[in-house]
């Protein structure tokens, strides 16, 4: 069958540019259908974690496991919210200027936290993770020199052991796309009391704006931090510790709701 002069002419340029065309086919797509960038982007998230590890573990094996080498996985991360467009505004650094013992706890929405947690956490402070981290890849590894305290979720009391000055934790215990907060679990708040430490709540905004996974949407946009004062545990005991939990999670609650936009929605 004879093809139309356009068609000849499209096929004439991919056999003899068979780079150039996919380029541009790939261009057109990237431009055109949403969920095809958002691939793009997720996919190019996960390779540059990867990679970057792969530096990051060669700075850091000199020293062998040491949370001073936290300062290269952040490095490593800095560059995406350029990358991606993402403008990151923080509010509250004031509170973070404590060179106290402190638990930072954050809520936690997708694996775009890590992106956006690294541009407050303060030096020396470490994130306590899930144990399956630790396994995956050359991002594992390089958590584990940097620092990680990687905890099994079916053995709570592990935590208490591997007590820093200064932890991040998350105290939903996993993520949460559901637009607001899940409940708190208590370790973080029974590590604080225990170690008679203050919290600092921190806020990340919705991402809603820019991300959303399951309309496959990842396009420009701003995230808004907002770093909370600490909240003193200085002699409060374990009967305190739910009223604590639930204190801190009204406060972070109404700050997410804020700085998302979404102070006439209904908290739950």
């Amino acid at each position: 069958a004879a093809f139309s002069p356009g068609w000849n002419l499209i096929l004439l340029f991919l056999f003899h540019y068979p780079f150039t065309f996919l380029f541009i086919a790939f261009l057109v797509l990237y431009q055109a259908n949403m969920a095809f960038r958002y691939f793009c982007k997720m996919t190019f998230y996960k390779l540059w974690l990867f990679t970057l590890s792969i530096l990051v573990i060669m700075i850091s094996i000199p020293r062998g496991r040491n949370v001073e080498n936290m300062k290269f996985l952040r490095m490593s991360f800095l560059p995406l919210k350029y990358i991606f467009g993402v403008k990151i505004v923080v509010k509250g650094k004031e509170n973070l200027r404590s060179k106290k013992p402190f638990v930072l706890v954050m809520n936690h929405q997708t694996s775009l936290d890590i992106m956006v947690m690294m541009e407050i956490l303060p030096s020396r402070c470490v994130p306590i993770a899930k144990k399956e981290i630790l396994y995956m890849g050359t991002f594992g590894l390089a958590c584990w020199l940097s620092g990680l305290i990687f905890i099994d979720r079916k053995k709570r009391e592990d935590v208490f052991s591997l007590l820093q000055f200064r932890v991040l934790i998350f105290p939903e215990g996993t993520r949460n796309h559901g637009g607001a907060m899940l409940p708190f679990k208590r370790g973080a708040f029974q590590l604080a009391v225990k170690a008679q430490v203050p919290i600092i709540p921190v806020v990340i905004s919705s991402y809603c704006n820019f991300y959303n996974q399951k309309e496959k949407r990842f396009t420009r946009g701003k995230s808004i931090i907002q770093i909370l004062p600490e909240v003193k545990t200085l002699g409060l005991g374990p009967d305190d510790v739910p009223k604590l939990t639930e204190q801190v999670r009204d406060s972070m609650l109404t700050t997410y709701q804020e700085i998302s936009g979404m102070t006439n929605r209904a908290s739950h």
